[in-house]
């Protein structure tokens, strides 16, 4: 008499259905012409953004670097360098800490990089709107105040984080439904809500950005860099808006790729928009940097 078995979840019926084979076991790895191509990007970048940090370091006493808070701008291109880094934690085979610490890695280093952007932008606005002498405002024109906005805002992204590995942290799984024959190996994300939340704060956080450096985009000050600023939240809001419809309507190991490159588009805007322009300036155009640009009057 015959009988019906099911197969284990790890294979799958042969055309005859008469026996098991064995599942092809695929995810995003290194081996992967996709795999390496994102991980040669991420690491190649973080290289571009370690080469500026250096520039940074080495020109620091230019009025180009020195104009827009030194420290902020090295926090922000270190920001960026994790925020690289932790597209390698994507790729490969999942495991337990990769999946916990990955989205968490990249929240916290981008979140760093904006409330870095965030500083820039509300100095700039208090800085010039405190030149009256009698204004409420000349009291937080100082070095302290973009510090307390990096540490309060990213703090905010950490809190969001922990409660995300407490409640419901991400964990290795697998999917045997979105294509035939294979079991794709995934991260469960534990909680697509909390995933969400912590791309909003993201959000908020530029919008914010934005909206301040939009209100200070055309304060007299050739080195403002408010019209940068904008722009680059301009771009990280186009890919994040992106994101959403294109990681919704992909499956397998390809929703890693479009994570991928959605923190490698973002991350690269901002530090395209907000460094290029001032490494311009210090390499090819050294000539500028002095006073009378820095301040933009002329003496003449």
């Amino acid at each position: 008499m015959d009988y019906c078995m099911k197969c284990p979840e790890d294979q799958w019926p042969n055309k005859r259905r008469d026996r098991c084979l064995q599942r092809l076991v695929e995810f995003l790895s290194y081996q992967d012409p996709l795999g390496a191509g994102l991980g040669g990007a991420s690491i190649g970048l973080s290289a571009c953004a370690i080469t500026i940090l250096g520039v940074f370091i080495k020109f620091r006493a230019t009025p180009v670097v020195r104009a827009n808070n030194t420290n902020i701008s090295y926090t922000l291109l270190v920001s960026l360098c994790l925020s690289f880094l932790s597209c390698l934690l994507f790729i490969g085979q999942p495991k337990p800490l990769a999946c916990m610490v990955r989205q968490a890695a990249f929240g916290l280093a981008f979140s760093i990089a904006e409330s870095s952007i965030l500083a820039k932008a509300v100095t700039v606005a208090v800085a010039f709107r405190a030149t009256s002498p009698d204004s409420q405002l000349r009291r937080w024109v100082g070095p302290r105040l973009p510090i307390y906005i990096v540490i309060g805002c990213s703090v905010g992204q950490a809190v969001i984080c922990l409660a995300w590995m407490v409640l419901s942290p991400p964990f290795p799984d697998y999917d045997i439904q979105s294509e035939k024959g294979k079991m794709i190996l995934i991260c469960n994300e534990g909680s697509a809500v909390l995933l969400y939340v912590e791309i909003s704060y993201l959000g908020v956080l530029a919008l914010l950005s934005f909206t301040v450096a939009f209100l200070v985009r055309n304060l007299p000050d050739r080195f403002n860099e408010a019209k940068y600023i904008t722009f680059s939240m301009l771009v990280f809001l186009s890919v994040w808006v992106s994101f959403i419809p294109s990681y919704l309507s992909t499956k397998g190991k390809y929703m890693v790729a479009v994570e991928i490159f959605a923190i490698l588009g973002s991350s690269t805007g901002l530090l395209a928009c907000i460094f290029i322009p001032k490494m311009c300036l210090i390499l090819l155009k050294r000539g500028l940097s002095s006073k009378v640009h820095v301040t933009g009057m002329d003496n003449k």
